[in-house]
């Protein structure tokens, strides 16, 4: 996928038109067109545009890496000390031992932020762990193929 691909699928994906794309870089709708088909490439201000109106980075829109996130996502404060890019560089500094021991630590974190999602979403729906009101979708007929059909 190059560059043109990219930002025809962000466009897609953000529900808008070439002429909504146009009106917020102040160009022409034949200009985004000519992005999207690969005839001309924007200028490096243009680009910086396009990566803060679709969240993603320059990278990204270039094709230079399939992560999509922005610098809003890499400088969002995680901690007083760490940020997301610098929690990043804190990994790529340690001995492959403790990649291993801290990405079995995350599996471990997610199995149990299922759990409390799990638990959370429980208590919020009381009366559902028994199927909820009466007639739903359990009392209704099965549909078969020929249903409505002689």
């Amino acid at each position: 996928m190059d560059f043109g691909q990219s930002l025809l699928a962000l466009r897609n994906e953000k529900g808008i038109y070439q002429k909504e794309l146009a009106a917020y870089l102040n160009d022409s709708i034949g200009t985004v067109s000519n992005y999207e088909n690969g005839v001309h490439s924007p200028d490096l201000e243009t680009l910086c545009k396009l990566a803060d109106f679709f969240g993603v980075s320059a990278d990204y829109l270039l094709r230079r890496t399939q992560s999509r996130q922005g610098l809003d996502t890499l400088n969002r404060r995680l901690a007083p000390d760490y940020t997301v890019s610098g929690l990043v560089s804190s990994v790529l500094e340690l001995t492959q031992r403790n990649v291993s021991s801290l990405l079995d630590f995350v599996e471990l974190l997610k199995l149990r932020n299922e759990r409390d999602r799990q638990a959370a979403g429980s208590r919020r729906k009381p009366g559902r762990e028994h199927g909820g009101k009466s007639g739903g979708a359990a009392s209704k007929k099965p549909e078969t193929e020929n249903d409505g059909k002689k």
